[in-house]
């Protein structure tokens, strides 16, 4: 099995930054790709990126495109997501998740953390 521990979260005003952290152990030895997903307040948990271990490629949804960026330390088996000019709407517990496949289904991902909770006021 594998353990993933998010962190990094907080309180910050739209505009600002934050990088959050997701650390994984156990058995990792092939696992394809970490994903990011969130979920706000009275919504559903939503795809924002992913990751692929070996290649780097990577995945955005739309409405986090040009503003967060998913990269990862293969040594550290480490996943960050950069997450720049925050607006309200994304204020959500973000979860990261380990897969193996390259997708945006949460069905994709079988592996998940217990969450690190973003708020960002106006």
């Amino acid at each position: 099995q594998v353990q993933l521990v998010e962190s990094g979260g907080g309180l910050v005003q739209a505009g600002g930054s934050l990088r959050l952290s997701c650390a994984a152990s156990g058995r990792t030895v092939n696992r394809y790709v970490m994903g990011w997903f969130r979920q706000a307040p009275g919504k559903e948990r939503r795809f924002v990126a992913a990751i692929s271990w070996s290649g780097g490629i990577t995945d955005y949804a739309d409405s986090v495109k040009g503003r967060f960026t998913i990269s990862r330390d293969n040594a550290k088996n480490t996943v960050y997501l950069q997450m720049n000019s925050l607006k309200p709407e994304d204020m959500a517990i973000y979860y990261c998740a380990s897969g193996n496949v390259r997708t945006v289904m949460q069905s994709g991902y079988d592996y998940w953390g217990q969450g690190t909770q973003v708020t960002v006021s106006s």
